[in-house]
């Protein structure tokens, strides 16, 4: 299945059905009067987040979505059926914002999450409503209301455990198609994975979802490349697993670089908890990555391990490691929101 982490749909609710303008003809009733039903209500538009899913591809090659319309009242005061909704299931993490793709309409960040994007239009009132003492044969009826209108944009953010992170070459691919099921591309050319890629990694019992975010460059924050897209996945990953390849010109300042980006970029990125992984530990010497471990210290990096994809040296010990911190920040949560007051 292709990736798509955007997309522009039009969406319309139906229109309100109309209503009826009939009177009682009965053999052998005297007192016959109005009896016009009144109309359906229009079909609504409703977005549903739903587990499962992981691109909005489904919205490339489908973007009119209309409700159905009311069904008009009739006589003897039936009133129409209301219309069908139309129902968006989208993938967790989807936000979804107006034309201007500036007002945000909704952000979706828990399965079954379900809002109204669009109301459907009320069913106008048949004539028996307007009968009155005064008024005892009235000849008149609503129209429905018309629906609503507009074009949306579906924007998806990932939403994973950890996040891969590092400069296009890091080994972010062939780290993640090693330790879980994922299939990402693979090169030995820059910007070989064009799209996030997902991974379930298990580890002593436990598992977590890692993703592969697309190799970040200098200035992503202002847009090069497709920075803003790429950084916008890891809004929402809880930790950083950010690679520095041991093979490349000045590591340390690879590392930076992308730091300054996080900063730049805001939305709370450079806060994260980030955990700095040394690769491609089998092209170069012992001596080599023991060295650059303690420059990237000094430099300001925290937890800083060293690794080998090919040969799997030191894939284990990242792994616990990322588990455990994956489990303090879960715990953590989990703590914050017990401790939020509880109010109607």
């Amino acid at each position: 299945m292709k990736f798509l982490d955007q997309a522009k749909v039009y969406m319309r609710s139906g229109n309100g059905g109309p209503g009826s303008i009939s009177f009682r003809r009965e053999a052998n009733v005297p007192m016959g009067g109005p009896d016009g039903g009144s109309g359906g209500a229009g079909g609504n538009v409703i977005a549903v987040a739903v587990n499962g899913l992981n691109t909005l591809i489904d919205y490339r090659y489908r973007q009119h979505f209309k409700a159905e319309s009311g069904h008009p009242g009739a006589g003897k005061d039936r009133s129409g059926a209301s219309g069908k909704d139309v129902v968006l299931k989208l993938p967790v993490g989807t936000q979804i914002f107006t034309d201007d793709q500036k007002t945000l309409i909704a952000d979706l960040t828990q399965e079954g999450q379900k809002i109204v994007l669009a109301r459907g239009g009320s069913g106008g009132k048949g004539n028996a409503f307007f009968k009155s003492s005064t008024n005892r044969a009235p000849r008149k009826s609503q129209p429905g209301e018309q629906g609503q209108e507009m074009w949306i944009w579906l924007r998806l953010k990932l939403i994973a455990d950890v996040g891969l992170l590092g400069l296009p070459n890091a080994g972010k691919s062939t780290l993640l198609k090693r330790i879980s099921k994922a299939k990402p591309k693979i090169a030995d050319y820059p910007f070989t994975t064009l799209h996030p890629n997902l991974g379930v990694v298990n580890i002593d019992k436990t598992e977590f979802v890692m993703a592969d975010i697309p190799g970040l460059i200098e200035g992503a924050h202002a847009g090069a490349g497709l920075g803003h897209r790429f950084l916008g996945h890891i809004e929402r990953c809880g930790i950083l697993l950010h690679l520095v390849d041991a093979t490349g010109n000045d590591p340390v300042t690879a590392w930076q670089s992308l730091r300054r980006e996080l900063k730049e970029y805001g939305k709370r990125l450079y806060q994260k908890p980030e955990l700095v992984a040394i690769t491609k530990l089998d092209a170069t010497s012992e001596d080599y990555a023991k060295d650059l471990i303690l420059k990237l210290k000094k430099s300001g990096a925290g937890d800083v391990v060293a690794f080998s994809s090919i040969s799997g040296a030191g894939i284990t010990m990242m792994l616990r490691q990322i588990s455990s911190a994956v489990k303090k920040k879960k715990a953590a949560e989990l703590r914050s929101q017990e401790a939020k007051p509880w109010s109607p």
